[in-house]
């Protein structure tokens, strides 16, 4: 991504300097301080959202809604383990609530144990449903049309919660069809090895 971002930003200083050398500075020292604006204004909203989020983790929301998405993260990960569904309830309910500073290292916890596991489906069910960002509140997205001078920034919640709603669903569906061509192509392999080993042993 840093090497994208780096060939992003050399191609466009390159054309700027053919086009208009002089614009080139004045345009780079704009750009920072947007950007650092911008930073100030979603380092404002998130303060504030995450101070909400605590209070709710401390009240005991977070644990609850981890408790109810301990049996769907059993069925979506195709695992028994006390560890994994521990890790993956709590991961998917703090992404849902819009937590990721919580999020992240109870999916990084799940994620070693199913390794450990071998359990490869559910690696990358985990990976695809925590990438499809469905949220209760869109935090970053409110504060980015917000910051971009939107007149309602609270109008894109409907959109956003139905383009990952979709994500999640084409996601899940992508998972389960590879992994069961693949349980299929495995299991078509093991029948003529078989088959193989029944005709040499009769001739």
């Amino acid at each position: 991504m840093n090497v994208l971002f780096l060939a992003v930003f050399v191609s466009s200083a390159a054309v700027l300097l053919v086009k208009d050398a002089a614009a080139f500075l004045p345009a780079l020292l704009a750009g920072a301080g947007k950007a650092v604006s911008l930073g100030l204004q979603l380092a404002a909203v998130w303060a504030v959202w995450l101070g909400f989020l605590r209070v709710a983790e401390d009240a005991g929301i977070l644990r609850a809604f981890s408790c109810a998405a301990r049996p769907l993260a059993g069925k979506l990960l195709r695992t028994r383990s006390a560890a994994v569904l521990g890790s993956a309830s709590v991961h998917l309910a703090a992404n849902f609530l819009g937590m990721g500073g919580a999020a992240t290292p109870a999916g990084m916890r799940a994620i070693r144990s199913l390794r450990e596991e071998r359990n490869g489906f559910g690696q990358t069910m985990l990976f695809v449903v925590g990438c499809a960002g469905v949220q209760l509140f869109p935090s970053s997205a409110v504060a980015l049309a917000a910051s971009a001078g939107a007149r309602d920034p609270y109008a894109l919640y409907l959109p956003a919660l139905l383009a990952s709603i979709c994500a999640l669903v084409v996601g899940v569906g992508l998972v389960l069809l590879c992994y069961g061509a693949g349980r299929r192509r495995s299991a078509f392999s093991r029948f003529e090895v078989r088959r193989k080993k029944k005709r040499g042993a009769l001739r």
